[in-house]
């Protein structure tokens, strides 16, 4: 097991980052957020500075630009959740993927420099394509889009990269996350967003058949990687359980009291629609730990307090 007291994390402002360093300040673990200084939400991380400031330290830096990084002192791990183009057009826009395969082989080489025991580096469950059944680690890779294609190629190179070295690496194929700090356009956030403020939520019929993870067990399953992850080895982060998504959202519009605003059908089903995306976590169960999840019902609650307090915010009145 890994001793780990100090690491360096890229991705900060998203549901997982933020997260993970909520996890990583609980266990007394001193925490550098490597940040893009052009992103609209680093006020997200500077917020830790005001009660953690002993154990949080920001350096911007572009992800262009981690070759350049020098550090004063040694580090444990790298997690790097870091990655351009995301979500919408960006995810086919092959330039940018590339660019950030480019990135994480120079986070690669940055953690060297630091000192650090292991890279976990957060891949997709883009990775595979489409399966109709939980999906193994084993399982074949057949990405649909140049972000899954990415994702599998930055996973791959750096294994290679790190084979020679003391440093281990940890890939992970993350699946569907939700939770305070999620992006706006997601199923999730969307929905939520338009219930709140009174509005139909429009969405497909949802027979769709997913896995959803509550952001803060995926960060506690990364940090666990860090301590036990084989190197070299690549580990599913999900939940391991499946509900039709309008099973998921008659759950968060019953409570937010507003079932009446949910209108499902109203968008059609597009031409590359996954009817089915569940994570098989037998190896993580197996060589990590054998996890207790937080319940959707729990993790939704917390979510939609969360956004109502956002949604409050003088900064964000009348969005």
């Amino acid at each position: 097991m890994r001793p780990i007291k100090r690491v360096i994390l890229t991705g900060g402002t998203g549901a997982i980052g933020m997260a993970l360093i909520k996890k990583c300040i609980e266990n007394n673990i001193a925490v550098l957020i490597i940040a893009n200084p052009n992103s609209e939400r680093n006020s997200r991380l500077y917020q830790w500075l005001e009660h953690d400031s002993d154990l949080i330290e920001i350096v911007e830096c572009d992800m262009t630009s981690y070759n350049s990084l020098c550090f004063n002192k040694t580090y444990d791990a790298w997690f790097h959740l870091a990655w351009m183009g995301a979500s919408g057009k960006g995810r086919d826009d092959m330039h940018l993927q590339n660019k950030n395969v480019s990135c994480m082989l120079d986070a690669v080489d940055a953690a060297k420099k630091a000192g650090c025991l292991v890279f976990v580096g957060a891949g997709s469950q883009a990775e595979y394509g489409p399966y109709d059944r939980k999906i193994k680690e084993t399982d074949a890779t057949n990405p649909q889009m140049g972000y899954g294609i990415a994702k599998l190629c930055a996973g791959q190179m750096g294994r290679m990269m790190t084979k020679e070295t003391d440093m281990d690496f940890v890939w992970t194929r993350i699946f569907s996350v939700y939770g305070p700090y999620d992006g706006p356009n997601t199923m999730i956030s969307s929905g939520i967003s338009a219930l709140l403020a009174g509005k139909t939520a429009s969405f497909t019929m949802g027979e769709q058949q997913w896995d959803y993870l509550y952001s803060e067990d995926a960060a506690h399953m990364l940090l666990m990687l860090a301590q036990k992850g084989a190197g070299g080895n690549v580990y599913n982060i999900g939940s391991g359980m499946t509900r039709t998504l309008a099973e998921y959202i008659e759950v968060f519009a019953k409570e937010i009291g507003k079932k009446e605003f949910v209108s499902l059908g109203a968008i059609p089903y597009g031409s590359n629609t996954l009817m089915h995306l569940a994570a098989d976590l037998s190896k993580y169960c197996q060589e990590i730990e054998n996890i207790q999840l937080t319940p959707f019902e729990e993790g939704i609650r917390n979510t939609i307090q969360w956004m109502k307090e956002e949604y409050e915010r003088p900064e964000v009145e009348g969005r």
